[in-house]
């Protein structure tokens, strides 16, 4: 086996250290987690400005005290993520149904009983992961996925992601072999907030401010007539596991106006942070791309 040589051992080393340390109560790793969070938050120098933007962005009604207790929030819920990557990649599927409860699930059961094509809409708050992981098992749960370049971690995120009957996509793989699937009944765990840079992209309200959406999303949900249907990942208080939350059904969605449905996505966003909203990745640029004339943000 090529990952056998010697340039991938200091990978494996910390691939058994993320299983040794998935191992432990999920509590004390939710504490531990939490402390590193702490630590981040004084070492995240750039991330921290965009952090502190992002928040200044959104939520200008907040006094500066209230923003940067927010901030120390999202830290310690991103290293309470960081510290639970090895719950992602290792645990069985026993031990994620344990640590996960599920809120208004019968918008996706019926959904499905009804024998609709679905894709839910998981926005990147910062336990993402769990839900599609938990659920895969009962039907290929498809996603898509950006190769990485280092080809060992590039094998053990994939082999994480699908242990549990998974599909990832290549990005790049042609739309109809997806919507294939998607029509045949796997339903389609997409991320729909990232800014897609150069990329085709229309420019809708979040939190007021407008940010780059990818049309393709609206287009996707055309080609499969699928029902979108709102699910959020929250990780809840002192380390008691996650909460996977489904929200309605978006109604007359795609509405053909690309605008309007980029529109409706962001709100739906919007109504999930306003649940936790020290957990959505403001690390991430999210305001990057900019309307023609308007100034950079970061």
């Amino acid at each position: 086996m090529h990952f056998m040589h010697p340039r991938y051992w200091l990978l494996w080393l910390g691939f058994g250290l993320l299983w040794l340390i998935s191992l432990l109560p999920y509590r004390l790793l939710a504490f531990l987690g939490r402390g590193l969070g702490s630590l981040l938050f004084l070492l995240a120098g750039r991330r921290a400005h965009i952090v502190d933007t992002n928040l200044r962005l959104c939520f200008p009604e907040l006094a500066d005290g209230e923003r940067e207790k927010l901030k120390k929030q999202h830290f310690k819920a991103l290293g309470q993520a960081v510290i639970g990557t090895g719950i992602n990649m290792f645990a069985s599927h026993r031990r994620l149904m344990r640590l996960t409860r599920v809120r208004d699930r019968q918008y996706f059961d019926t959904a499905i009983a009804d024998g609709k094509p679905v894709i839910l809409l998981a926005p990147h708050f910062v336990g993402m992961e769990i839900a599609g992981l938990v659920l895969a098992p009962e039907r290929h749960m498809l996603s898509m996925y950006q190769p990485i370049r280092n080809p060992l971690v590039d094998y053990m995120v994939r082999r994480g992601r699908e242990r549990f009957g998974g599909i990832m996509i290549d990005h790049r793989a042609p739309m109809r072999q997806t919507v294939q699937l998607v029509r045949n009944g796997s339903p389609f765990y997409y991320l729909p907030d990232q800014d897609p840079g150069s990329g085709d992209k229309v420019f809708a309200p979040f939190f007021g401010i407008p940010v780059a959406v990818t049309p393709g999303f609206s287009k996707f949900a055309r080609l499969t007539r699928a029902e979108v249907i709102p699910c959020f990942t929250k990780l809840l208080p002192k380390g008691a596991g996650f909460e996977v939350i489904f929200l309605p059904p978006l109604t007359d969605f795609p509405s053909g106006n690309l605008e309007e449905d980029a529109r409706r996505m962001n709100e739906t966003i919007e109504q999930g942070i306003a649940d936790m909203p020290e957990q959505y990745f403001w690390v991430h640029r999210r305001f990057k791309s900019r309307p023609d004339g308007e100034p950079r943000l970061y």
